[in-house]
C-alpha cells in the first residue's frame, strides 16, 4: 500500500529466543482480550532480523527450502532471508522490466507460493500477476494483465484457493502519480478479481476504494479484503458461492475506533492462523482478530507496517514487513497450512 509514516519507538538490544544471534528489538505487544494468551505471549520480543529497505512488503515463507522471500517495492527487488545465511538478493527486477523511471513503487508487492510450489507475484510496474518457478526466473509467465482490453492498475495482493483459483486486488499505488492524476490509469475503479483454473480473469467486486490485503477463512467459504483508505478503514467479508464467485459483502472489522484513538495506518496485508484468527496490518501495527471479528491484541512495531507471514521450522514465527525493516515475533500458534 501507499506508505504511511508513523512515529518510531526506541530500539533496544535483546537476545533472541530463536537462536544465539543478538538482534535488536522494537515495539511492544498489547492485549485487549484474554483469548490472546493462547496465541501470543505479550512479552515476546519483536526482533529486527534485517533492515535498510525502502519499503518492505509481501513476505512469504517457502516451506520446501526453509526460507523467507519478501519485496522491497521501490527498489524493484525480492530478497531472500534464512536463519543461517541472513539476507541475500533473490530476484531483480521483481516487478518492472521496463527502462528508465516509471513510478515510486515499481517492484513486486504481494507474493505467495502457489499449489505447484511456484512464486506468484503482484507486479506493480509491469501491471500483472506473474508465476515463476523458484529456480528458473526465465520461466516466469503472466497469469493476468489485461481485463476487457484494459491494463490492470497495479496488482497488490494475491491468494489462491485449494481448488486452484486466485483472487487479487488492484489499487493504483504502483501507477505514476501516486493517487493524484494518474495518466497511465486505464480502469476507473479499484477491483477485486478472480483468475479461475482455466485462466479466465473476471471482476468480482469494485465497491472498495482501496482494496488491498486478502485472506480466506479456514474453510475458504469467505474472502476477507482489507481496505487501505484512511477515510474508511474496514475489512469486508465476501461470501464465495458454489461457482467460485464473490457475493454481497458484510463488514468483518471496522478500524475507525482505533483510528480515533490516534493510531495510524490502514488495512494492508494479512494472514490466517490454524484456528482462523486474522493477523492483519491496521491502525497501530498488526491487529489480531478472531474469526468472529473481535480484536484480541495488537503488535506495535513503532513504524509503518505493511504485511505478515507465518513461517519458521514449526510454523510459529510471524514475520512482519515494517517500513525499512523485516522483523519477527514468536507465536504460540501455526499459520494456516503450515
Amino acid at each position: 500500500m501507499k506508505k504511511i509514516v508513523l512515529i518510531f519507538t526506541g530500539i533496544i538490544s535483546s537476545m533472541t529466543a530463536f537462536g544465539q544471534t543478538n538482534y535488536n528489538a522494537i515495539g511492544k505487544i498489547h492485549k485487549y482480550d484474554a483469548e490472546l494468551d493462547h496465541l501470543l505471549d505479550t512479552q515476546s520480543k519483536i526482533e529486527v532480523v534485517a533492515e535498510g529497505f525502502v519499503w518492505s512488503e509481501g513476505p512469504v515463507w517457502v516451506k520446501n527450502g526453509n526460507y523467507l522471500l519478501f519485496s522491497d517495492v521501490p527498489s524493484n527487488i525480492i530478497h531472500k532471508w534464512t536463519e543461517k545465511e541472513g539476507l541475500s538478493k533473490f530476484l531483480q527486477p521483481s516487478g518492472y522490466t521496463g527502462q528508465g523511471y516509471y513510478s515510486e513503487e515499481t517492484g513486486a508487492n504481494g507474493n505467495i507460493i502457489n499449489l505447484k510450489g511456484n512464486l506468484v507475484s503482484c507486479e506493480h510496474g509491469d501491471r500483472r500477476i506473474s508465476e515463476m518457478p523458484l529456480n528458473d526466473p526465465k520461466g516466469k509467465k503472466t497469469l493476468a494483465h489485461i481485463v476487457d482490453g484494459k491494463k490492470l492498475n497495479s496488482p497488490n495482493d494475491v491468494v489462491q484457493r485449494r481448488n486452484g483459483d486466485y483472487f487479487f486486488t488492484d489499487p493504483p499505488y504502483g501507477l505514476p502519480g501516486r493517487g493524484k492524476p494518474e495518466p497511465e490509469k486505464e480502469i476507473e475503479y479499484q477491483g477485486v478479481y478472480r483468475i479461475d483454473t482455466k485462466g479466465n480473469v473476471s471482476l468480482q467486486a469494485k465497491d472498495m476504494s482501496r482494496p488491498n490485503g486478502l485472506a480466506f477463512n479456514l474453510d475458504e467459504s469467505v474472502l476477507i479484503v482489507a481496505q487501505s483508505d484512511p477515510r474508511a478503514i474496514i475489512w469486508n467479508a465476501y461470501p464465495i458461492d458454489k461457482n467460485g464467485n464473490l457475493g454481497t459483502p458484510k463488514i468483518f472489522f471496522d478500524g475507525s475506533e482505533l483510528q480515533k484513538q490516534g493510531l495510524r495506518g490502514a488495512g494492508d496485508g494479512m494472514k490466517v492462523d490454524s484456528e482462523g484468527n486474522i493477523w492483519a496490518t491496521g491502525p497501530g501495527g498488526i491487529l489480531i482478530i478472531n474469526s468472529k471479528g473481535k480484536l484480541l491484541g495488537r503488535i506495535e512495531t513503532g513504524t509503518a507496517t505493511s504485511n505478515v507471514a507465518f513461517g519458521g521450522n514449526d510454523g510459529k514465527t510471524l514475520f512482519i514487513t515494517a517500513d525499512s525493516y523485516l522483523v519477527r515475533v514468536a507465536t504460540k500458534i501455526k499459520g494456516k497450512g503450515l
